[in-house]
């Protein structure tokens, strides 16, 4: 097999296409400068809302899709497999500030390759990159660690989508709000707010402001 070599006779270091999901500005900006200050990669597009990113992953098929959880306003966890479907060999790496286990647990059961956290320093961030875009998995250690220790089965471990609506209720939305802004019905948004209720005696606003609270989410 062929391979490209500099001057010196090595083989030279793989070109790896990347599209940035992240609706913050300063976010990306981080990101090019980061980025552009490695010949490895290329940023080729960028977006702030799910359908732009759908639209940029089919369109550049990049070697790493940067996802951000939340983007302008809507959760993009629900919209892995689809954008694995337009772009399959797109590996994606989940980089976000929601440290609940149950986000990174449902992110890799859709399909994620990486999770880490915004809080990660500029070398772990490239080297999630260059690990994801090689086949493998990444997940930051310390999240790692609280993964194995909670285990899938715990009786008060949260699913990513009872997460996600602990923590809009947490900012004082009411459940026609919640519904809207997750797009499920009035109906599964009092099924889930039932079993989150079971799962950790959140009876009252003060009890799911603490709850979030725990699990580092806004409250």
């Amino acid at each position: 097999m062929d391979v490209d070599r500099g001057a010196s006779g090595e083989a030279a270091a793989p070109h790896l296409t990347v599209v940035l999901a992240d609706d913050h500005l300063v976010v990306r900006a981080g990101m090019r400068l980061l980025l552009s200050q490695d010949p490895t990669f290329e940023i080729v597009a960028e977006s702030t809302t799910v359908p732009e990113t759908v639209r940029a992953v089919e369109r550049h098929r990049p070697s790493v899709l940067v996802l951000d959880l939340t983007l302008t306003g809507r959760s993009s966890l629900r919209s892995i497999p689809e954008l694995l479907a337009v772009s399959p060999r797109t590996r994606i790496l989940v980089l976000t500030m929601q440290e609940d286990p149950a986000f990174a647990r449902e992110a890799l059961r859709t399909g994620a390759a990486g999770y880490l956290l915004k809080e990660a320093a500029a070398e772990e961030l490239l080297g999630a990159l260059r690990q994801v875009a090689a086949g493998a998995a990444y997940v930051q250690p310390s999240l790692g660690a609280r993964l194995a220790v909670a285990g899938p089965e715990d009786d008060d471990s949260l699913t990513a989508r009872e997460v996600e609506v602990l923590s809009l209720l947490a900012l004082g939305h009411t459940n026609q709000e919640v519904s809207e802004s997750l797009h499920v019905s009035v109906r599964t948004v009092e099924t889930h707010r039932a079993r989150i209720r079971d799962k950790l005696g959140t009876e009252t606003k003060a009890d799911l402001i603490a709850a979030a609270r725990e699990r580092g989410l806004p409250a």
